[in-house]
Order: structure tokens, then C-alpha cells, then sequence
């Protein structure tokens, strides 16, 4: 009910118009600028009540006298109300993917005695990193910098310049904005990526990490990687093709990334294959069966995370308009491309389609799909779904047993090889018809027959690469030296639930 309440507001609110996308509400002193590029490239055909909501944006945004916000009034009278009503939803969905969505996909895989422990990181990790986001992790990622700069200020640390303030001009409170929706809701957004982040490299060292080794590592990493990263890719830092020149190698590091590949994905799953190979592989590993316990588990939470990526992908649009239908679109069609490919690749070689195949396929697919969603058109989405199932089933069922590293949930083969090759692959499907953010230029190498984008889309990949993880290396290494990331033996054979957490997740008469 409460879904359809929601949907329904936005559909009272109509067609509203596009801002630019991560980017746009990353540095209020170029607001306008951005969402006024973004609106010509996106939405050619806004309304009048679109343009009359502009107005009220631009007018809050300019330096500097005037309000340092705009009034509940007249968020709720123009249709920036219903930005923030969207905007609002997806951080519920993105949050929903972190748990139920990942804490029973990958429950379920995990043994029986461990189910508890990995339910409990994705659950603690939802609150310390939200404690750590309002502190400063915020201001860190979006603090306001010139383009090319390599972290945020202090502009937004403590949530200073984010909550609603009094202003004495109107002798009322008043809410500073990012774009088109308040600097609360982008906040909360960026938070929920915040959270689920760590939470997907939890699935490489399950069943045998010291629960403070993963908190410690996690406040770290977060502060460490992530942030900078954030910052690097997502307020026109020195991997953002929005910052032109001014990103890393002249230019060259300027990568798209709609929705996380290089800063979620990517950095996850290296940092997780770092975290595999230090913490050293679980005993019995690889001569002793270790099954999942309970796939049906799996499987819902696949499916729960399919609902929440449109939150997660759509969402990063930052506004309701067209672009939205098609990230919305390309998300949907990429991850059923995935399930299938990975399911028709078993069919194949063992015979049998599984529900883990297929459930593993979506997730590819939605992981290849999350930095090319607003940059590439639904058909293109087909086929970059249907090539992430194969090549991460081939990474999670060869390249681990030839390697001989134990990614116990398979966060790499999935997060890091499906992350790398979306990247990769935006460089190549990428159109202005999607979105154009060349100012009418061709894009992608299929479209222009120029390499130039595809080059930059693997200098980022590289360059997260190496930055993640050296950093996850080096932060592990420092841990271990101090507490040590892994469990006795004996806690190890018994399982987490009970020696960590002094619980057991079934209770059989």
C-alpha cells in the first residue's frame, strides 16, 4: 500500500524535469549550470510548472543573498515535490537491497552455522555506516570542491549546510537543496550506497573474519576508499568525465559511471579478493563440500535485490523524467539477460539449469548494467547482461578453482569481474541518445568509431583497481598486525553464530 501511495503522488505531480545526475548535486556553486546543461540534453520538452520549479531552485542557489533554502511551501506547491517523493522511495529501495535483499542472499549461502553471522554484519553495517556518513563520511564525498580536486570539505561535516535551518529573513525554517530535491534526501541516498557497499565485500571472507576485524576494517575502508573514491568519480574529481580536463592524465581518467561500477563494484570486489587472499581460505577449503544451507534464502534475496537496483540504478538519475523510464528500463533488461545467460551457460556444460545459476545471472547482470544505466539504450542493455552471466560464471566456477583463492560468496566473480566489464562495456555502448552529456558529440565507440571514451572507461577501471586495492592491503595488514582478522580454529569449526554472537539461527524441538 504504502508503494502504490507513493506512485501514485508522483503521477499527480506529472512530467518534471532532469538535473544532472551525481555530479549536479555534488557542488551547489554549479547547480544551475549543470541542471540547466542536463534539462537541454535530457528533456528538451519540460513544462512551464518545470520551468517555474527551476526558477525556485536557481534562486536558492544564488550567492550570496537569499534564503539558504527553500520553504516547505514551495517544495510542496511545484513539482520538486515530487523529485523528493521518488528520491525519497529509491533511498528506501537501495536501503532494502542491503536487508533483507543481501543479508538473505548471501544467508543462505553460508552454512547452517554461520547464517546469523553474515545476517548480523549486514545488519550492523547498516548502522555504523550511516553514523559514520553524518559525522563526516558526507562531507568527505560531496563536500564542495573545485572540479579535479581529490576529497570534499568540511562544508558538510556534523550535517552542517544539510539539515533544515532557521532563516530570519522569513522567520521560518528552511531546507537546503541539491538540484532538484532537498540536500537531506541526496544525503540519505548516497548514504544507502554507503551502506551496502562494505556489506557486499563481507561475502569474500565469510564464515572466518573476526566480527572486529570487519568492523574496523569497515569504518576504515569506508573512510579510506570509499569516500575519496566517491568523491573522485561523483563530484567531478579526478575520475569524472564531468571534469574535463581537469581529471587525472589530462582527461583521459574521465570515465562515466551512472551508478556505481568503478565506486561501488569495482572497489568491492578487488578489496574483497584482498580481503580472500589475506584472510586465508576456510578450513577444509577446497576438499571439503561447503554447500549453501538454504537457497531458498538466496533466491528471494536475489529477487529483493533485483526490486531495490531500480532504486539503485533509475535512482541516480536524481529526478523523474525521461532518462529515469530508461535507467529504470536497461537495469530491468540487463539483469534478465544475466539470469538467463548464466542459467543457459550450466544448461550447457552441467547439464542442469540451478536457481543459484540463475539467481547469481540477475545480479551479474545488474552489477554489469549499474555504470552504463543512463548512458546506454535498453537493447545494448540485452546484450551486456547476457555477457556478464557468462563471464562471471566463468570467473566464480574457473578462475577461483585455478586460482585456488577461497571468495567464499563469490563477491569478486561477481562485484569486481561484472563491475570491470560494465565499465568497460559503457565505453562502448554509450550514446547520446541515452543521454547527452557530450553536447551533441558521438559517444561511445559504436556510435563515433573513437576509442577515445572506451580508453577512459579502462583507465578508471585501472586506476580503482590499483587504488582499492592497495588501500584494502594496506588497511588489512595494519588490522591483522593489531587485533588479527581471523577466528580460532575452534570458533571456526563451531561456527560464528555461536562463538561470536552467542545465538543460533535455527532452533529445531
Amino acid at each position: 500500500m504504502w508503494l502504490a501511495t507513493l506512485l501514485l503522488t508522483l503521477s499527480i505531480f506529472g512530467g518534471v524535469t532532469s538535473v544532472a545526475a551525481q555530479e549536479s548535486a555534488a557542488n551547489p556553486a554549479t547547480e544551475t549550470a549543470q541542471s540547466a546543461s542536463t534539462e537541454g540534453a535530457s528533456n528538451s520538452d519540460a513544462s512551464t510548472e518545470d520551468t517555474a520549479s527551476d526558477a525556485i531552485v536557481d534562486e536558492a542557489s544564488a550567492e550570496p543573498a537569499g534564503p539558504a533554502g527553500l520553504t516547505d511551501a514551495e517544495i510542496a506547491d511545484s513539482s520538486l515535490g515530487a523529485h523528493n517523493a521518488w528520491m525519497l522511495l529509491c533511498c528506501a529501495l537501495v536501503l532494502f537491497m542491503t536487508a533483507p535483499g543481501l543479508a538473505m542472499f548471501y544467508g543462505g549461502l553460508v552454512r547452517r552455522k554461520n547464517v546469523l553471522s553474515v545476517m548480523m554484519q549486514c545488519v550492523f553495517l547498516m548502522g555504523l555506516m550511516t553514523v559514520i556518513w553524518a559525522l563526516y563520511g558526507y562531507s568527505l564525498a560531496f563536500g564542495p570542491t573545485e572540479p579535479g580536486s581529490w576529497i570534499g570539505n568540511a562544508d558538510y561535516l556534523f550535517m552542517n549546510g544539510v539539515a533544515r535551518q532557521w532563516d530570519e529573513t522569513l522567520n521560518a525554517p528552511v531546507t537546503p537543496m541539491a538540484g532538484s530535491m532537498p540536500r537531506l534526501t541526496h544525503m540519505l541516498f548516497q548514504g544507502m550506497f554507503f551502506i551496502i557497499t562494505p556489506a557486499l565485500i563481507c561475502g569474500a571472507f565469510a564464515e572466518r573474519m573476526k566480527f572486529s576485524a570487519m568492523v574496523v576494517y569497515s569504518i576504515l575502508w569506508g573512510t579510506f576508499i570509499y569516500c575519496p573514491l566517491c568523491h573522485w568519480v561523483w563530484a567531478e574529481g579526478p575520475l569524472s568525465y564531468f571534469a574535463g580536463e581537469k581529471a587525472l592524465f589530462g582527461g583521459m581518467a574521465g570515465a562515466l559511471d551512472f551508478a556505481g561500477g568503478t565506486v561501488v563494484h569495482i572497489s568491492s570486489g578487488v578489496s574483497a579478493l584482498v580481503a580472500a587472499i589475506l584472510v586465508g581460505p576456510r578450513m577444509g577449503f577446497p576438499n571439503e563440500p561447503m554447500q549453501p544451507h538454504n537457497l531458498t534464502y538466496t533466491a528471494l534475496g536475489a529477487a529483493m535485490l533485483w526490486v531495490g537496483w531500480f532504486g539503485f540504478n533509475a535512482g541516480s538519475e536524481l529526478a523523474i523524467d525521461g532518462l529515469t523510464s530508461s535507467a529504470f528500463a536497461t537495469t530491468h533488461f540487463s539483469a534478465a539477460a544475466g539470469a538467463v545467460a548464466w542459467a543457459m551457460t550450466e544448461w550447457i556444460v552441467l547439464g542442469k539449469p540451478t536457481v543459484l545459476g540463475a539467481s547469481s545471472g540477475a545480479v551479474a547482470g545488474l552489477v554489469c548494467i549499474t555504470p552504463a544505466a543512463g548512458f546506454v539504450q535498453p537493447m545494448p542493455a540485452l546484450i551486456m547482461g547476457a555477457i556478464a552471466g557468462v563471464v562471471c560464471y566463468w570467473a566464480c566456477s574457473k578462475l577461483k578453482h585455478t586460482l585456488k583463492y577461497d571468495d567464499a560468496l563469490d563477491a569478486f566473480g561477481v562485484h569486481g569481474v561484472g563491475g570491470t566489464v560494465g565499465a568497460i562495456l559503457t565505453g562502448v555502448f554509450a550514446t547520446r541518445v541515452a543521454w547527452d552529456v557530450s553536447e551533441g558529440q558521438l559517444l561511445g565507440l559504436i556510435e563515433s568509431g573513437s576509442p577515445t571514451l572506451l580508453i577512459k572507461q579502462i583507465v578508471a577501471v585501472l586506476v580503482t583497481l590499483v587504488f582499492a586495492g592497495v588501500g584494502s592491503f594496506v588497511l588489512l595488514k595494519m588490522i591483522d598486525i593489531v587485533i588479527g582478522l581471523r577466528v580460532p580454529a575452534e570458533n571456526e569449526q563451531r561456527g560464528l553464530d555461536i562463538t561470536d554472537h552467542g545465538e543460533e539461527g535455527y532452533m529445531f524441538a
